[in-house]
């Protein structure tokens, strides 16, 4: 479906929370990547001197000499109103989004304005999906979250595989399994507030709890049932690769939103689709040992975050600060691999569909301002291969396709083929 742009508004992109250290990485990499002549950009905040250096560090070393400052307050709607009603893309870092995020997306809601963000905080995505899908259907908004690490590779490597499964098969695969192979690099300080902020409401919320616990919590009301039974939580043998796997941290949030881009799209997936997030170890009694090491480790730290007085000392004595992150050598120097494996069949048997998603930065922040600043660009664009005019979405279910396509042209590794049996070994 064709998104038609209000093209009356002051600027095209607003980075919002461009002073934290990943709005500012995502405000570095859209002016390298994009001259004044392909987008209006503001960046927007709420500390003016911050902003201010932070402009004259962008102007310095790129070609552009002027960026315009957006005032305003995660706490104050009537500022985040105005900022919603002049631009046409909100993108935004800003989180703990559980604490901060609400008042944006409901300014943007109101003022028909797409919006794109790097959250995991599930409990979050299902309060904004309740309360604001349908307005945000009504008034042509996308509001795509999880951007990022979250859960862009999971996501865009899923629909590469059912893609090409659908090309080469005339069918799609029934199971998706999510690897998460290797990786390298900082976390910040929001990221970790971030974790707090859920463990802290499931700790108090009966309807975060249950969230957490539903594997189908992100679908669509009076949908959010199916064959899946949850994440897993033990070392287990995985039966594609043959080898021993471990629970994967992400996996609370990305299988989610690998069931509800299903559902969103109209379930071309089918309606018994299964998808599982896991770590490699390997085989043999190394893998087997690897796997018990992680999921020994996950357990722990999910223990103690669950106890209140812990989970406040590890805050306050052990987390880095909101807004403190990685350096920009480590940036530079980290990495990461997503492997996606497809399972499905036809009238010849069984077939495997493997994609590789991958790039050459820090994943939760050199990586994570690529995938957002592109995703903002491509709803400013509307260069998406979507269904979807407005609504809460996901990442594949919301842009598609052209995301795969730009980020490979900012660097990224994304392919797709038939997995033979030797590789299967």
């Amino acid at each position: 479906m064709i998104h038609v742009p209000d093209t009356d508004r002051q600027y095209d992109i607003v980075v919002w929370g461009a002073t934290g250290v990943a709005g500012g990485l995502v405000a570095g990499h859209l002016t390298e990547q994009y001259s004044p002549a392909d987008l209006s950009l503001a960046l927007g905040g709420r500390n003016e001197g911050r902003l201010e250096a932070l402009v004259s560090d962008l102007t310095r070393r790129t070609e552009w000499n002027e960026i315009p400052i957006v005032l305003g307050d995660a706490t104050d709607p009537a500022s985040l109103q105005e900022l919603a009603h002049n631009t046409r893309v909100v993108c935004t870092t800003v989180g703990p989004y559980t604490r901060y995020g609400t008042p944006l997306v409901a300014a943007c809601v109101d003022a028909g304005t797409d919006y794109c963000d790097l959250t995991g905080e599930v409990t979050w995505i299902r309060e904004m999906i309740d309360r604001y899908h349908e307005p945000a259907v009504d008034a042509d908004a996308r509001l795509v979250h999880s951007c990022g690490f979250d859960s862009v590779p999971a996501d865009l490597a899923t629909l590469l595989v059912q893609s090409h499964a659908a090309d080469r098969f005339d069918t799609t695969c029934d199971m998706v399994r999510v690897y998460l192979e290797r990786g390298s690099g900082g976390v910040s300080g929001g990221t970790l507030a971030s974790m707090v902020e859920l463990f802290e409401a499931a700790s108090s919320d009966p309807l975060a709890r249950q969230t957490l616990r539903d594997p189908y919590s992100l679908a669509p009301p009076g949908e959010r049932y199916g064959v899946d039974q949850g994440r897993q939580r033990r070392p287990r043998k995985d039966g594609l690769r043959r080898s021993w796997t471990a629970p994967s941290p992400m996996a609370p949030v990305n299988e989610r939103v690998l069931r509800r881009s299903n559902a969103l799209l109209g379930y071309p997936w089918g309606r018994e689709f299964r998808c599982r997030e896991a770590i490699p170890t390997g085989t043999g009694i190394n893998g087997a040992t690897g796997a018990s090491l992680i999921a020994g480790g996950l357990g722990l730290f999910t223990a103690a975050m669950s106890v209140g007085p812990i989970r406040t000392a590890i805050s306050e004595y052990v987390f880095p600060d909101p807004g403190e992150g990685p350096t920009a050598e480590q940036v530079e120097a980290g990495h990461f691999t997503v492997r996606v494996l497809g399972r499905g069949t036809t009238t010849d048997g069984p077939f495997t569909v493997e994609a590789e998603f991958g790039a050459d930065r820090d994943p939760g922040y050199g990586a994570t301002a690529r995938m957002l600043g592109e995703s903002a660009m491509c709803l400013l664009a509307d260069d998406t291969d979507s269904p979807l005019d407005g609504g809460v979405l996901t990442p594949a279910s919301g842009i598609g396709a052209p995301l795969v396509d730009r980020l490979r042209d900012v660097g990224f590794t994304a392919t797709v083929g038939v997995r033979t049996a030797n590789q299967d070994q």
